[in-house]
């Protein structure tokens, strides 16, 4: 992986710098997981310490106090820094801390089964879906998410889900308040046709993604709901083009959306009318 692809990679908005009352070395030391989290092949400490804008010297030492932890850890051949099993720890507790997740995995299996496609189920965070669990398909060419993962709102069928059934003003917000990436040809990136087709989505019930997020990949996807109606989470169904043809996303459309149904009323949810 380059060195400049590296300093892009999952860079979180946050700052190393201290806030209100908080500690600015827990602040600094947080920030650090952050980036490391985001960046699995691991980081130099020169990019460590460049990604916080910190001191080399600084970082090293914040890594340091995370490293005796069992936060971060250390690879001697590279010397690169990633995060530790500790953090892993802590990141599964709040997926098994959430009911939506454990609760839709026997349906993703059962969506996996049933269509011979990966499915997938993710949440909102700010303006990008964040993928929290998934079941594979047992086809050689499939579709495979590293779980924790994020994909934009609107180039996403997870995110398109859960940006229409988002509260207009926040989604118009949204939408209006940041710059949209073109991810590929395809990808709807202009407010205007994005409103069109989040009226579409409402409508049918859920959310196609034609190679919007990745060439040659189809996906339809269908939001769970809470109890007030409001979209929590949304699952999804994703191969190859040539598995899942134009004809063939409007079927899985219905059976993803009858599914995510099925898991919102388990939940004690209230799907909107």
């Amino acid at each position: 992986m380059s060195e400049a692809k590296r300093r892009t990679v999952g860079r979180p908005a946050s700052t190393a710098k201290a806030s209100g009352g908080h500690s600015q070395s827990l602040v600094r030391g947080l920030t650090l997981l952050e980036y490391l989290a985001a960046s699995p092949l691991g980081l130099a400490l020169s990019e460590v310490a460049e990604m916080a804008e910190l001191a080399p010297s600084t970082t090293h030492r914040l890594l340091q106090a995370l490293q005796s932890q069992g936060f971060v850890t250390q690879e001697n051949e590279q010397g690169l820094w990633r995060i530790d099993v500790k953090t892993f720890r802590i990141g599964n507790s709040f997926l098994e801390a959430r009911d939506v997740v454990a609760t839709s995995r026997p349906f993703l299996r059962r969506l996996t089964a049933e269509t011979g496609e990966t499915a997938n189920l993710g949440i909102r965070d700010g303006a990008t879906a964040v993928f929290l669990a998934q079941h594979e398909s047992p086809q050689m060419m499939r579709m495979i998410t590293r779980l924790g993962s994020r994909a934009p709102l609107h180039a996403s069928g997870v995110g398109k889900a859960l940006l229409a059934w988002m509260p207009n003003d926040e989604r118009a917000q949204l939408l209006d308040g940041c710059e949209l990436a073109r991810v590929t040809a395809n990808t709807l990136y202009q407010p205007d046709t994005l409103q069109v087709e989040t009226e579409q989505i409402r409508a049918q019930g859920f959310a196609c993604d034609r190679e919007e997020h990745a060439v040659g990949l189809h996906c339809v996807a269908a939001c769970v709901f809470d109890e007030h109606g409001a979209p929590m989470a949304a699952i999804s169904v994703s191969g190859p083009v040539a598995r899942i043809p134009e004809a063939r996303l409007l079927t899985l459309g219905a059976l993803v959306r009858q599914t995510a149904d099925e898991i919102t009323q388990q939940l004690g949810g209230q799907v909107p009318r």
